[in-house]
């Protein structure tokens, strides 16, 4: 009789992290944030909720328990060095009043707030003292999808909670704009856990664990923090001068989708489009031009938009960078030496959010009136409408847009919109160039038939 072979398969065996707990614990402290709460919060702590329903929160009632001028809020810090140096959220220590931490051996240091970064979420604090424990700094850049990674803090007050994990993606862009490239793990943090540091399993911290991605304010698996280089460079400026100064390059970067990388000839979607240069910027000296595609930056690819903000977030101001681009199809590599950012600038590389696009036309235009030609960056012509389930609603065109390229060629009015629809392939898919809001954005037209 014939036998058959079987496998058995055993499960791994748990990461032991034990001792690491056991050696990185006491330079992980509580931290707890009295704040002053405003006239208004004092008030809503004396009203019911029926009467707040109805009668705002501005109605006074004899009679009631004085309220608290201070509320009280915990979260997280480690120490970067024995000087007393601390890194946490500067949402943990926003408009506080006073920071106190409390150390492994229960002893209560009131703190200082050296200084705190709102686009990074990144503060640093202080403390009197000296030869206190500090943890050791790791090399976010080298974490892998499926590394084990593991989490110390206070969730709701509860000091010392360790929680472990993987990491789930790296280089997670929370909002088209940010300046901090998350790393994304199911390591299980809650309220409090902010500010503590996520150490991979040599014992190094890896990064700030600042948010979760929750529905209900608890956690469900989606975790993500500030990776640790990206903190130590704003810690280091902080430290230096309570101020951070940003790299400029002077772009509007979008995606590549699928549609757009038909119409600019790349084997995939890749790449960040430039809709605009900004003038006078280090882009518009080094030659950058609307149109070019940004493949590398320091013989860095970039996959996306965001990579390119995250690049440059990273870079210092004065630092000459080779910027590797697509124009017409050839490649070409430029030097740009970023300038720093100002206020009068616009918001440091903004990314514009690639529509999906498919489809034919199907809308009505009209010539810009005299106060839109005025207050719009370039002359265009203005959506009024859109059939449903057209080639234009497909695409996600809006009545508002303003078409300023239509295949590459011009429409500053009517007659030449016509003329550039006129001459538009019977397949295949063609560039849209649009404003919305004043803000350009680049869409794939696809055409599949006349």
């Amino acid at each position: 009789m014939g036998g058959v072979l079987l496998q058995t398969t055993q499960a791994a065996a748990p990461i032991d992290f034990s001792d690491l707990v056991a050696n990185v614990a006491p330079a992980v402290v509580r931290v707890t944030v009295a704040k002053k709460l405003t006239q208004e919060e004092q008030m809503q702590q004396q009203l019911p909720e029926m009467l707040k329903r109805f009668f705002g929160n501005q109605i006074v009632i004899p009679n009631q328990p004085k309220p608290q001028t201070e509320q009280k809020s915990y979260g997280s810090a480690f120490f970067i060095s024995p000087d007393g140096y601390l890194l946490t959220n500067r949402h943990v220590v926003d408009d506080a009043k006073k920071v106190t931490i409390t150390l492994s051996d229960r002893r209560e240091i009131d703190a200082e707030v050296v200084g705190s970064d709102e686009r990074t979420d990144v503060a640093v604090l202080k403390v009197k003292g000296t030869n206190f424990p500090s943890l050791k700094i790791g090399n976010s850049d080298a974490l892998r999808v499926g590394e084990p990674v593991l989490a110390i803090g206070s969730p709701f007050g509860f000091d010392y909670s360790a929680s472990a994990g993987i990491v789930s993606a790296t280089s997670r862009s929370m909002t088209a704009d940010s300046a901090v490239p998350f790393i994304q793990s199911d390591v299980a943090l809650n309220p409090g856990n902010s500010g503590g540091p996520l150490f991979n399993q040599k014992g190094e911290v890896v990064g700030i664990n600042s948010r979760i991605f929750s529905g209900t304010g608890g956690y469900m698996g989606l975790s993500f923090s500030i990776p640790i280089d990206v903190a130590i460079d704003i810690a280091d400026q902080l430290k230096g001068g309570g101020k951070v100064s940003r790299a400029y390059l002077g772009v509007y970067p979008q995606d590549i989708d699928r549609n757009l990388a038909e119409v600019y000839h790349l084997p995939k979607p890749e790449g960040a489009l430039v809709t605009k240069v900004s003038p006078k910027s280090a882009a518009s000296e080094a030659g950058i031009k609307d149109g070019d595609i940004i493949l590398t930056y320091n013989n860095q690819p970039i996959s996306r938009a965001s990579d390119l903000v995250n690049r440059i977030n990273r870079t210092r101001p004065g630092a000459t960078v080779a910027i590797g681009i697509q124009r017409d199809g050839s490649p070409l590599t430029l030097n740009a030496k970023l300038k720093a950012a100002t206020e009068d600038d616009d918001s440091p590389e903004k990314v514009a959010n690639a529509a999906s696009s498919a489809g034919s036309l199907g809308l009505k235009v009209r010539e810009m009136n005299d106060k839109e030609r005025t207050d719009a960056p370039a002359k265009g012509v203005v959506i009024d409408a859109i059939e449903p389930d057209s080639l234009a609603d497909r695409a996600q065109l809006q009545p508002g847009d303003v078409i300023v390229r239509l295949n590459n060629r011009p429409t500053s009015n009517l007659s030449a919109f016509i003329e550039a629809q006129r001459a538009l392939p019977k397949q295949g898919v063609v560039g849209v160039l649009i404003l919305r809001g004043n803000s350009p954005r680049m869409l794939g037209l696809r055409i599949d038939k006349q």
